[in-house]
């Protein structure tokens, strides 16, 4: 069973959901992936799908209408961000505030009334009013709140993905790898904890930094932007995060001192959301395989946990603990963690002159045919079917992950855990799978105190646009009907009985048979 008071509900980011108005009149094109999207030489040469937010689903304006529906499937949280763009369309940096160093990396901000108050003058007071109004309508419909700041998107005065590009990080503004991003990030975390503390109690600073890290600074014409291979940009990306968070996690506990709800144990638990992946090699006999695979788990799970948990910011990325990269500061810095999860890798370590160049132990290379590296609406080479985005559904790995991040020991909530599925045909399988190793994991450790499902309804995808439908509800992008998927009656009745029934695990089964690899 799960525990009575767990957390049942939905993730989404503004991005994704809040465009959509006929009208025209919530559209946001003040972000560095609003331009991305729209640049016709990404269109062109098919880095993104040409597929265009402002057609969305329209969050902005029937918020209510999508709490309602989660409120009818038995749903208590809900987990959403503020568009950094939509608060500070204008540009910040004019604005001082006191900022301590300690040897390379910053480790301390405040602001105070004075500060505060010219931040104010510039924030776009109706995006404020309209985020209150959105955070007090879920909190009367008894939803407890997870507020995040950042969910990929930076304002396009922070970050022009194009320039960036185009100067291969010559010229600017370089969003994640600037200089000046930590400070401007602290800003904007000041400000949100000032006008939503007497809302929320549970903060994000950050939804999935590994993945913003290599997805834009690892691959030549990435789908991310800036969309360029840069690792001295992926380095300083790395490190630029956990100063942000680090300074955010000290600034909003000092800023936020009203407790919103009484069921929460502060009034601002300051978290991180942490895309995480089992990373396995090919062969467990090889050695370079074992090192790839023990090599990307570092970077992509362990990185930023270990610098805002442990205080060890590995600012060269070749795992060895160095008393340089020690920073007492940055320990115990973050009051929960956010566990995304979706798929596996399976790796493959080699040897060539890059590895040497850039200082790591190996060069790993995921192996086609497992994980997000599959064939769309197939198997995988482990006889797994995999989804629409080509992802392998395989549940085990949660548990492999929930792992990882309670050996930090904080507080865990499953934040992401979703399936694109257009036909919603292994969605229904996909969720009583995963519910099923949740569950029998929190029997065993009772470290996990709620799931939140990606998505409630369909959203925009990123590069991918509308062609990925994760939600449980279908939306016509035409008249903006949100339609019921059979698997939201699954995830329902799940909730509801506090268990995952045995009859849908036996129909799973059938479908996700136990892997070969």
């Amino acid at each position: 069973m799960f525990p009575k008071n767990f957390l049942w509900g939905v993730s989404l980011a503004g991005f994704q959901f809040e465009m959509g108005d006929p009208e025209g009149r919530a559209i946001d094109p003040n972000t560095d992936w609003f331009v991305w999207v729209h640049d016709e030489s990404n269109i062109k040469r098919g880095i993104v799908s040409g597929d265009l937010p402002e057609k969305g689903i329209d969050y902005w304006h029937r918020f209510r209408e999508d709490h309602d529906i989660a409120k009818s499937l038995g749903m208590n949280a809900y987990r959403l961000n503020l568009e950094w763009s939509r608060i500070f369309p204008r540009p910040t940096f004019n604005i001082n505030i006191h900022v301590e160093k300690d040897e390379s990396l910053l480790v301390n901000a405040s602001l105070d009334e004075e500060d505060l108050a010219k931040l104010d003058e510039l924030a776009d007071k109706s995006a404020v009013h309209h985020y209150r109004e959105v955070i007090m309508d879920l909190r009367e419909k008894g939803f407890l709140v997870i507020l995040n700041l950042v969910h990929f998107t930076l304002p396009i005065w922070l970050h022009d993905p194009i320039q960036a590009r185009a100067t291969n990080l010559k010229r600017g503004p370089l969003g994640y790898a600037d200089p000046r991003f930590p400070i401007e990030f602290v800003k904007f975390a000041a400000y949100a904890a000032w006008r939503f503390g007497d809302l929320v109690d549970i903060w994000s600073t950050f939804n999935e930094p590994s993945v913003v890290a290599e997805a834009g600074f690892l691959f030549k014409n990435g789908k991310f932007p800036p969309g360029l291979f840069n690792f001295d940009g992926y380095r300083k990306t790395l490190v630029n995060i956990a100063q942000a968070h680090v300074l955010a996690h000290k600034i909003i506990k000092s800023i936020d001192k009203t407790k919103a709800y009484p069921e929460t144990s502060s009034p601002a638990e300051v978290g991180i959301i942490h895309n995480m992946i089992p990373f396995h090699p090919l062969d467990p006999r090889r050695h370079l395989d074992v090192t790839a695979a023990r090599f990307s788990d570092h970077l992509h799970n362990r990185w930023i946990l270990n610098a805002v948990t442990r205080g060890w910011v590995d600012k060269d990325t070749n795992m060895k603990e160095e008393p340089s990269e020690m920073y007492a500061a940055y320990k115990d810095k973050v009051d929960w963690i956010g566990v995304n999860y979706y798929s596996r890798q399976v790796v493959h370590g080699k040897r060539n002159p890059l590895s040497f160049i850039l200082g790591i132990p190996v060069f790993p290379e995921m192996v086609k045919g497992y994980g997000n590296e599959c064939v769309p609406d197939s198997y995988s080479m482990a006889g797994r079917p995999t989804s629409n985005f080509g992802w392998e559904i395989y549940p085990e790995g949660l548990a492999e992950v929930l792992d990882i991040a309670a050996g930090y020991g904080k507080p865990i909530i499953v934040t992401e855990n979703g399936i694109a599925d257009r036909e919603d045909r292994l969605r229904p399988h996909f969720i009583a799978t995963h519910l099923k190793t949740l569950e029998e994991y929190i029997q065993e450790k009772n470290t996990v105190k709620g799931y939140l499902h990606w998505a409630l309804v369909d959203n925009f995808e990123w590069a991918d646009g509308f062609r990925m439908k994760f939600g449980l509800y279908a939306v016509d992008l035409e008249s903006k009907k949100r339609i019921r998927r059979p698997s939201a009656d699954v995830l329902a009745e799940i909730i509801r009985e506090g268990y995952v029934p045995d009859k849908y695990v036996k129909e799973a089964l059938k479908v996700i048979k136990p892997s070969r690899q």
